[in-house]
């Protein structure tokens, strides 16, 4: 990477769809920093730039980093995932999503740095009545998760009205997929994403996939979410980068494909790339969990000219065999 490379601060950098993102701005051309404590990202996942080890809540670490690297910009991936989780746990959840998120808006505002791309979610939606999502859905979030997420944006509105913080917050569907190289890929500890659980029965790593809820409204009785290759949520992470630094003004976008599948659908998907039976147990629905959850991303294309390319369960079942193969051969 050259020495004057534009410099971005990737917080959570470390992490899946992170170190998908960081690679992307590695791509075009920019120098990701990453910022990450490795609570639950990797270190091996960091190869486009330097890594700074550090929490998010650490108003300290953060301005120094600011200081050293002098990073025009942020993507702020860093916080806990876990529906499930923060309906046992809520406080660690507000305790690193939004005071992690408040904090490192503090040291953006010392450092004078305004543009921030957010990982948001489609949990801020709750579960809304209209399908595919617009943006304009109000936020009625069911979880803990869902919440903290919703503050987070509420707060970058806050800081854009009072500092001058401009934000494009991405609210991301069902994120799925890896590198096609197989460089980088899904790998959570512990797992709880559908696809890598389900490669795992096939491959033989466990016995069987727990199937979360067979009478919700839909189809099959499972539930049916939007599956958005992580490549493809790099590229729009890229694109909302360059659309603030062009001087664009807030934004907030549904990034998903549009087309739904359920939960039994995809186990049938990795049926048919891995040519294994997944053997399955029902449980009850976790709280906290939508029936349907489907995007309607027609803004992200009208703004940033972005789409999904890597499209189909297929192409991101295979991505993630591929991920899996090359990761614990």
């Amino acid at each position: 990477m050259a020495a004057n490379s534009t410099k971005i601060l990737v917080t959570g950098g470390a992490g899946y769809i992170g170190s998908h993102c960081a690679k992307a701005l590695a791509t075009a051309g920019y120098e990701p920093i990453t910022f990450d404590n490795l609570s639950t990202g990797h270190r091996d996942f960091v190869r486009w730039g330097p890594l700074i080890e550090g929490d998010v809540r650490d108003f300290s670490a953060l301005a120094s980093a600011f200081k050293k690297y002098k990073p025009v910009a942020v993507m702020h991936f860093a916080s806990l995932i876990s529906v499930g989780e923060s309906v046992a746990r809520p406080e660690l959840y507000h305790d690193v999503n939004v005071t992690g998120t408040l904090v490192l808006l503090n040291a953006m505002r010392e450092a004078k740095v305004e543009p921030i791309v957010f990982s948001s979610s489609a949990a801020v939606y709750g579960e809304p009545q209209v399908s595919p999502i617009p943006e304009d859905t109000p936020f009625s979030p069911s979880s803990p998760y869902g919440v903290t997420k919703a503050i987070c944006e509420q707060m970058m509105d806050h800081f854009g009205s009072a500092h001058g913080t401009r934000s494009v917050r991405l609210r991301y569907f069902n994120a799925a997929g890896a590198d096609p190289g197989g460089e980088i890929g899904e790998h959570h500890e512990p797992e709880t994403h559908l696809i890598p659980l389900a490669l795992d029965v096939a491959l033989g790593r466990t016995d069987v996939l727990q199937v979360y809820g067979n009478d919700y409204p839909t189809p099959d009785g499972t539930a049916v979410r939007d599956y958005i290759h992580v490549v493809d949520l790099a590229e729009a992470h890229v694109g909302s980068l360059k659309f603030l630094l062009d001087g664009g003004e807030t934004l907030f976008l549904n990034l998903g494909t549009g087309v739904g599948a359920s939960v039994i659908e995809v186990i049938e998907t990795v049926e048919k790339v891995t040519g294994k039976t997944i053997k399955q147990v029902r449980k009850p629905r976790r709280l906290g969990d939508a029936p349907v959850l489907v995007a309607d991303s027609g803004r992200a294309h009208d703004v940033l000219s972005w789409r999904a390319t890597r499209f189909g369960l297929e192409t991101i079942v295979t991505d993630s065999l591929r991920w899996s193969l090359s990761r614990f051969s």
